[in-house]
Parts: structure tokens; C-alpha cells; sequence
């Protein structure tokens, strides 16, 4: 299977990947029509499983490459791409939080982020999400792009593995975004619509990630630092407190080391 994925362009390779993890958000935020109510410590557990998943893609698949990469480059340190891409991706999603107005579920009206907005509330939940799904996207095709320059630390495999890792924490994501899109009245059908809407922006980011390496080669290091960085950023400020915002500390960490495990493994064995 690997072998005919490397014979694909490398842009249709994240383009198939990302729409491949925005098919599994679609069947999280799917599981609306099929349920009335959610479990808080199964979905706090399901956030802690996505920001596992998230923290060990940012290390194994992209962190890793960056600095093995950048020991080919002569006169550069190897931490040198790391450490500026990692910080750079962090200040990245920083600034998109600044300049776009989102509200995070279970928090009131009057605690939304961003600039000031009369857009719905349901608007600004999927908004919030949307966020968490830029680097996601962007991580999966710098992957793909890193993987076709033939560096030896970066394969297809490992960059299907990232996809196939980042699919699976997807799913409670789209089940997290519908199922309170539910609860603030929106029939099952939007609620479904605006969960798998938020996750459209993947292909898009990663069409634009691999395209980006491909044609400048020497950013590749910087680029995979960056998705770590904005992946980590994501995962601090977003993922791990929505996951315990319910008292669920305990569940939501283990569901962190399970994403971690799993995702560690999926690198491992594949990458």
C-alpha cells in the first residue's frame, strides 16, 4: 500500500490524507443523529486521547525530522530550524486567536475570544474548532512534502502514520463540536453540518503545507518545527483544559497517555 501511495504526487498524497481525516470528523460530528446526550467523562477523555495523539505527532513526526534534516545542512546548528519553527508555529496560532472571534463550547457568550463580533454563538463554536484543524492539516502535508525530498527521516510512512493518527483524534472532535452545537438547539442536520465545516480547512492546509516544501526545499526543517509548534500550541492552550474544564482530571490525563501510546506506536511501527 505504501509503495503505491509514493507513486501519487505528493500534493495529491495530503490532499487524499487530509480528506481522509476530514471523513472522520465527518463520522464524529455524524454521531449526532444517532445519540440525544453525551457522556462528559467519555468526551473529556476523548479530548485527552486527541491532545496525546497531537503532542506525539509534534515530536516522532515532525519535530524528529526537523533536526535530523537540518544536520545535513552545513554551518546550521540542528537545533537551530526546531527551535525558530516550533516558536514561530506557536506565535502563528497565537495571532490567529487574536484576530478571529471564536467562543470554545461550555463557556458563556460573553467569553468569547477574538475581536468583538455579533456573529452567532454557534458560528463562534465552530470557528474555535477550526482552529484546532489549521495545524492538523498543515502538519499532515509538510509531512507529505518532507517525505517526497527523500530525506531518509522522512517517509511516506511515517507521513501516512501522522495522517492516520491525527484521523483518529478527529473523530471525538467532530463529536465534540455537534453534539453541543445540539444542546444549543440547532436540529441534528446543522449540528452535523457545522461539526464536519470545521474541519473542511484540513485539505485546504494541507494542499498548502506540502505544495509550500516542495517548491522551497531548504524551509523543510523550519516548516515541520513549525506544525509542532503550532500543533503544541493548540493542544496547551485549547485541548487539555476543555478536557478538564469538567472536573474530569484524572480520565482526561489517562485519555492523554492513550493518544500518546497509540500515536508513538502508529510512528513506530509504520514510520
Amino acid at each position: 500500500m505504501i509503495e503505491a501511495i509514493s507513486s501519487i504526487n505528493p500534493t495529491l498524497q495530503a490532499l487524499f490524507a487530509t480528506l481522509f481525516t476530514w471523513g472522520l470528523t465527518a463520522a464524529g460530528s455524524g454521531l449526532v443523529f444517532f445519540t440525544k446526550s453525551f457522556n462528559r467523562k467519555l468526551l473529556d477523555m476523548m479530548l485527552g486521547f486527541a491532545a496525546g495523539v497531537m503532542t506525539a505527532a509534534s515530536f516522532w513526526s515532525l519535530l524528529a525530522p526537523s533536526i535530523e534534516m537540518a544536520k545535513g545542512i552545513e554551518g546550521m546548528p540542528a537545533w537551530l530550524p526546531a527551535i525558530v519553527g516550533f516558536m514561530f508555529g506557536g506565535g502563528f496560532l497565537r495571532g490567529l486567536d487574536l484576530v478571529l472571534p471564536h467562543l470554545h463550547p461550555n463557556l458563556a457568550r460573553g467569553e468569547a475570544e477574538g475581536p468583538k463580533t455579533g456573529l452567532q454563538r454557534s458560528i463562534l463554536m465552530v470557528l474555535a474548532i477550526t482552529l484546532h484543524n489549521i495545524p492538523e492539516g498543515l502538519a499532515v502535508g509538510v509531512a507529505f512534502g518532507a517525505a517526497a525530498a527523500g530525506l531518509e527521516s522522512a517517509t511516506v510512512a511515517g507521513a501516512v502514520a501522522l495522517a492516520i493518527g491525527i484521523g483518529i483524534q478527529n473523530f471525538p472532535e467532530g463529536f465534540a463540536v455537534s453534539m453541543p452545537l445540539r444542546g444549543e438547539g440547532l436540529s441534528r442536520f446543522r449540528s452535523f453540518w457545522y461539526g464536519q465545516l470545521s474541519a473542511i480547512v484540513e485539505p485546504i492546509a494541507g494542499v498548502i503545507g506540502a505544495a509550500a516544501v516542495l517548491v522551497a526545499r531548504p524551509l523543510l526543517p523550519f516548516a515541520l518545527a513549525f506544525a509542532a509548534g503550532a500543533m503544541i500550541f493548540v493542544v496547551v492552550e485549547e485541548v487539555i483544559p476543555e478536557s478538564h474544564s469538567a472536573g474530569n482530571d484524572d480520565l482526561a490525563t489517562f485519555g492523554t497517555m492513550a493518544g500518546f501510546a497509540v500515536m508513538m506506536l502508529l510512528d513506530v511501527a509504520l514510520g
